[in-house]
């Protein structure tokens, strides 16, 4: 078993905790269940922006902005199939942490409040995904899987700096910065705990550091 180092070194200004030591060692422990999930996840991406495409439908600035991203997330899903295909591992369903669900169900339903916490929320699982990635394209002791996070982070980062100039486009900072830190303090606890299985690791299944005590809200602001 490989010891994560006790420091993990990303740091993302949209998280309000970083992922902790015990995530990294099991997830450099487990890289073949972190690699099926990391499909799963590349695929459900693209969903997530096809999904706000079409329920905006007369919007052409989201149209222009989303579809790219839907593109190059299932580019992404690519990659990672066919490193899995090439190591003979079958992309099968996984159990899938409550992660995801958690913070769908923290979205207003009445508009347009709604569509500002669906860009939070798709950017701060972006922001998680991205902290993850650079966190295992450092540690991983497999080349070829540091190689592999190591050229997605840059399109990573351009993913949840895309959703904050959605926000943008539409609100105010001091409406976004509160929203989102509320929505950051939600995602750190659905991150809270520990697995009963270490084998159950998924690149959004629990394992956070505690909070730091003030989340900067110019920080927020990818650039």
């Amino acid at each position: 078993m490989t010891a994560a180092p006790s420091k993990p070194v990303a740091s993302i200004r949209w998280l309000a905790a970083p992922s902790s030591s015990l995530w990294l060692e099991q997830a450099i422990n487990c890289p073949d269940e972190v690699l099926i999930d990391h499909a799963h996840c590349e695929r459900k991406a693209a969903g997530a922006a096809l999904q706000l495409m079409f329920r905006y439908p007369s919007s052409e600035t989201l149209a222009e902005a989303l579809s790219p991203l839907a593109q190059e997330e299932l580019e992404h899903f690519d990659q990672v199939l066919a490193l899995l295909q090439r190591r003979g591992i079958a992309l099968r369903p996984l159990p899938a942490p409550a992660y995801g669900s958690r913070l769908a169900g923290e979205i207003r339903r009445q508009e347009p409040l709604r569509q500002l916490d669906s860009f939070l929320v798709a950017g701060l699982i972006e922001a998680r995904s991205h902290e993850r990635m650079a966190l295992l394209a450092e540690h991983s002791p497999d080349p070829e899987l540091r190689a592999l996070y190591g050229d997605l982070l840059a399109s990573e980062a351009r993913h949840f700096g895309l959703y904050w100039l959605l926000c943008e486009q539409h609100w105010p900072r001091e409406v976004i910065i509160p929203r989102l830190e509320q929505l950051a303090a939600v995602e750190v606890e659905a991150l809270s705990g520990e697995l009963a299985r270490p084998e159950d690791v998924r690149m959004h299944s629990v394992g956070v550091q505690l909070p730091r005590e003030n989340l900067d809200p110019v920080a927020f602001t990818p650039t």
